[in-house]
């Protein structure tokens, strides 16, 4: 048997996510979404992008916004339906996740949200230069150990491909009720020339931003005692 041989792209794209693509069996109704919904709205990267993101959505949007793993998608279809002239890309490789937010698409019939069950790397990758006006990372898997710091989705090389896509003025927002991480996230975004912390007082990052929506698991972690921050960054000339 040959060895297989080590693929350095390969193998920094399996890095960039590491959910889980399965969690429980989908329910009967679930299933169908996957199989029949989805396949209208998921984006395909294999092919080319087009020149302008907004050409994505049908009518085109006025902007365009993505979610990188948007977990049950609360925050993600509150948004869509708050903003319907804006198009928003949801970005979640977990299945049980994608089966919840299509049950909402279709319950509320929303028709400004695509989705793409990949790597959000790729999904950065693919799309056109300065083509969205936010990225949002709500409550992303902290990877708590040491040793797996390198799996954290901020990281040097995608703060660098969200500065790409993003418009100047656009902003990168960030969720998480795990002190290691805010931190990491403050240090990595520091260090960045193409982002500034919009901070001015300790409530700027202590408090929701207006008109944010509470996830269950924001609300989970609220009950558990752990305190959210919610940290803003613009993305600078």
């Amino acid at each position: 048997m040959s060895e297989r041989k080590s693929d350095p792209d390969r193998e920094d794209s399996e890095r960039a996510f590491f959910g889980r693509r399965k969690g429980h069996k989908l329910r009967q109704h679930q299933a169908g979404l996957i199989e029949q919904l989805l396949p209208h709205l998921a984006l395909d990267i294999a092919g080319e992008a087009p020149a302008d993101a907004r050409a994505i959505f049908d009518p085109a949007a006025e902007d365009v916004r993505l979610e990188i793993g948007f977990g049950g998608g609360e925050h993600l279809a509150a948004e869509a339906k708050t903003f319907p002239a804006t198009g928003f890309i949801g970005c979640e490789p977990y299945v049980n996740g994608m089966a919840k937010i299509l049950a909402q698409i279709e319950a509320a019939n929303i028709g400004n949200i695509r989705l793409f069950a990949g790597d959000a790397a790729e999904l950065l990758a693919w799309l056109p230069k300065a083509s969205l006006s936010r990225i949002d990372l709500i409550h992303p898997d902290p990877w708590p150990k040491r040793r797996h710091w390198k799996r954290r989705f901020v990281q040097d090389r995608t703060i660098a491909a969200m500065a790409r896509v993003l418009r100047s003025g656009g902003e990168f927002r960030f969720v998480c009720d795990i002190d290691d991480y805010v931190a990491w996230t403050l240090s990595h975004l520091a260090r960045s020339q193409d982002f500034v912390w919009l901070a001015e007082r300790a409530d700027d990052f202590r408090q929701p931003w207006p008109g944010y929506t509470m996830t269950r698991y924001g609300r989970k972690a609220a009950r558990e005692g752990r305190k959210a921050a919610y940290l803003r960054f613009r993305r600078v000339d």
